[in-house]
């Protein structure tokens, strides 16, 4: 997965342009954090400002030098990049003979003390002709406390030419020691034009509503359409969820599930209180029962959300997810229609 700034100079997302610029400029700052809180290319971004700290020309970064193309794939001997195992599998970045292959355990999605001790170590060796060592920690939110403390020092005081790069979705996660070592660079979402047109260039014709639900994030649209989500789709999510039918939520991960009913939730108590939805359509909506039950719902789908990479039966649970979504439209009558077909019977 090469990632950083193309063979012609051009960056992945056009709007990143400004905050690559801003880091650029902070030229006494060993340690940056770049930070939005929703994912906004924060990752594109470190991996951009690292090929212009090793960029082997004046109009760094060029993306067409020899180092440009080794931090792009990720040989470049002065730039380290750590990532959770569980983005080292997304990303597909693990060998033949990667000993996570072998383990058969689930990928971790904590950045792990060993890692950072590691990435210490390399630090302190010699830095090659230019004298700079680049070291990317994406995203610095996975940072045992272990891990965060192990940073510290490095932080405080890095060996000569070591330059080092964190991204966040939410730096108040971090802990303030680690936060007052950094200096922030934020990166704002895109204005609402550019990221459609980015997301038609990715083949997302229908982004509108798409960018809607990922709350101005491109990059989450994205996402979101990898994971076989269209339009259509999020359209008809309220109407069948007031039936008590989860056809639509079908095939999705259960952190996605989440994610889609709470941001339902959302918007139908915002309706319920004579305001306008944020994330679907005000067309798709219809008026709930009142806003104590959705209260009830929202609450149930955050402890889900907080479970929802262990579950122990993800089908049961968003069954039951949508079987008390719908009593927020209509009290139930005998049997409802639940995820597969099936009649479920309220207890009252």
């Amino acid at each position: 997965m090469p990632v950083g700034v193309d063979d012609d100079g051009r960056l992945p997302m056009p709007w990143l342009a400004e905050p690559l610029g801003q880091a650029l400029r902070l030229t006494t700052a060993h340690a940056l954090l770049l930070h939005a809180g929703l994912p906004n290319g924060q990752f594109e971004l470190a991996m951009a400002l690292s090929q212009a700290w090793l960029c082997e020309t004046d109009a760094a970064p060029c993306g067409r030098c020899k180092a440009c193309r080794q931090v792009r794939q990720r040989t470049h001997p002065d730039h380290r990049v750590v990532v959770p195992d569980a983005l080292r599998v997304a990303f597909d970045w693990l060998s033949e003979d990667d000993p996570l292959l072998r383990s058969g355990a689930k990928p971790s999605r904590e950045l792990r003390v060993e890692q950072v001790r590691a990435a210490i170590e390399w630090s302190q060796r010699s830095a090659g002709a230019r004298g700079v060592r680049a070291l990317v920690l994406h995203p610095g939110d996975a940072l045992n406390h272990a891990a965060a403390n192990a940073l510290l020092k490095t932080l405080e005081e890095p060996p000569g030419g070591l330059r080092i790069v964190l991204t966040s979705h939410d730096p108040e996660r971090l802990l303030p020691t680690l936060r007052s070592r950094v200096q922030r660079v934020r990166v704002p979402l895109p204005q609402r034009e550019v990221a459609l047109a980015w997301l038609r260039q990715q083949g997302v014709e229908e982004g509108a509503a798409m960018l809607a639900m990922a709350g101005g994030s491109a990059v989450e649209a994205l996402a979101m359409a990898g994971e076989g989500i269209d339009a259509q789709r999020l359209a008809a999510i309220p109407a069948q969820l007031a039936r008590g039918d989860g056809a639509a939520l079908a095939g999705l991960a259960l952190p996605r599930v989440v994610d889609l009913l709470l941001k339902l939730a959302h918007d139908a108590m915002a309706v319920a209180a004579a305001g306008p939805p944020r994330f679907y359509g005000a067309r798709h909506l219809s008026r709930p029962i009142g806003i104590e039950p959705l209260q009830r719902w929202r609450d149930e789908l955050l402890r889900a959300a907080r479970h929802d990479e262990h579950p122990w039966n993800a089908a049961l649970l968003v069954d039951a997810l949508v079987t008390n979504g719908a009593r927020c439209w209509s009290v139930p009558q005998g049997a409802t229609v639940g995820r597969a077909g099936h009649s479920l019977h309220s207890s009252g």
